[in-house]
């Protein structure tokens, strides 16, 4: 197995960073039992919790608000987040935050809902509008408390101080961070991912995968990052498998939760590349589910990252740690299984391989490709990559 000093001697992994651990993390079946003593630790009095209509009708609001209420806390909900939040939908949330004058947020759901959950920290507790928070570090005032309680294994927001939130009328999807943005406390409750629709245990677990990939060979990787993406891929690549297989089965519904979870620490300290810059153009173009887009640009990523030789190194290193090469001594072979791997996978959730099967335009792909070039995450790409680039991943990837 490639050393992680090997891995960060030369290139970009090797920059000087700040590593500061947050979220405080609690794992466990059940643990959701907790939130009411762990939300008055914080201070909170007067809750607002952010969800969406499915977490209601499986039965997880109700679990959230006896635990709260078991506290002496009173609770506000706010339960019409959407898939791909918009600001539209931070506005509506901004609204019950005032009305109820709370002093603390729990996210409860998927990415979506802990996105605008943290969206509504921003404006209430900041004011303005969400573009004025695009980038980093934009927020000049202290965060309310918040607790995030992910019942999807895929996104790993619950560990990450961004809200991704797209702009009502442009689509653009801002990505709005601040370490004052980040949950103090990050519930990992598997018995919360049960209820799960295959379609959302695929696309989200998929996605989860792609962090772990993506977030391992970014510029700005750091050890913390690496040790984070490698653990992640480990326990997710083994653990999906078994959930496709068995969905009932906590162990591995378990794994599928921490691995994203560790993978949103590792985005967290290195960002993500090329494979979610290209997904988002295909979400606000074509309505392509999230889990989905990155899945069907992930391989061809992979393989425009191999020509560079410490991204090739680090493909190598997971595809030997989480057992999937048949030679380890090769990394050429170790590094065409790892993909070849990703792509069975993919298949096995159930998810299109191709951007014709997905209804996408080939006539859009410039348009396409001039927005994924701008996309923030292209940036932290292992290899360089433009406009020209973005084209061809993209017509490699329409057919496939």
């Amino acid at each position: 197995m490639t050393s992680l000093s090997t891995l960060l001697e030369t290139g970009p992994g090797s920059a000087v960073f700040d590593y500061q651990p947050r979220p405080r993390i609690l794992f466990g079946a059940n643990s959701i039992e907790r939130l009411g003593d762990l939300a008055r630790d914080l201070g909170g009095r007067r809750v607002l919790v952010v969800t969406d209509a499915g977490i209601v009708a499986a039965g997880h609001l109700e679990r959230a608000r006896h635990a709260l209420e078991d506290s002496g806390l009173e609770i506000f909900v706010y339960d019409k987040v959407v898939e791909n939040p918009t600001t539209r939908c931070v506005d509506q949330c901004l609204e019950v935050a005032k009305s109820g004058n709370i002093d603390l947020l729990v996210g409860l759901g998927g990415g979506s809902s802990l996105d605008t959950a943290r969206g509504c920290n921003f404006l209430l507790t900041n004011g303005g509008k969400m573009r004025d928070y695009l980038g980093v570090g934009k927020a000049s005032k202290p965060m309310l408390p918040m607790i995030a309680i992910p019942t999807t294994a895929g996104t790993g927001s619950e560990a990450q101080s961004f809200a991704l939130i797209a702009d009502e009328q442009t689509h653009l999807k801002m990505a709005c961070g601040d370490p004052k943005a980040a949950a103090k406390i990050a519930i990992l409750d598997p018995t919360l991912t049960l209820s799960l629709p295959s379609r959302v245990t695929a696309a989200a677990g998929i996605d989860a995968v792609t962090h772990a990939v993506e977030s391992a060979v970014t510029r700005k990787r750091t050890p913390f990052s690496m040790m984070f993406a490698r653990e992640a891929f480990r326990l997710t690549s083994k653990a999906l498998p078994v959930v496709f297989e068995d969905p009932k089965n906590l162990e591995a519904r378990g794994e599928m939760l921490l691995g994203a979870s560790l993978a949103g620490l590792a985005i967290e300290n290195s960002m993500l590349g090329a494979a979610h810059s290209a997904a988002n153009p295909l979400t606000a173009h074509f309505n392509v589910v999230h889990g989905q887009a990155v899945s069907v640009m992930l391989p061809w990523v992979m393989k425009f990252n191999t020509e560079n030789d410490q991204a090739a190194k680090i493909y190598h290193d997971l595809s030997v740690s989480a057992g999937i090469t048949s030679d380890p001594s090769n990394e050429s072979r170790s590094i065409s299984e790892l993909i070849e791997f990703l792509e069975n996978l993919i298949r096995t959730a159930g998810l299109k391989s191709n951007l014709e099967s997905l209804d996408v335009r080939q006539d859009a792909i410039p348009l396409m490709a001039e927005e994924a070039e701008r996309q923030w995450t292209a940036q932290f790409n292992p290899r360089e990559i433009g406009k020209s680039d973005f084209v061809s991943l993209y017509e490699a990837a329409y057919s496939g």
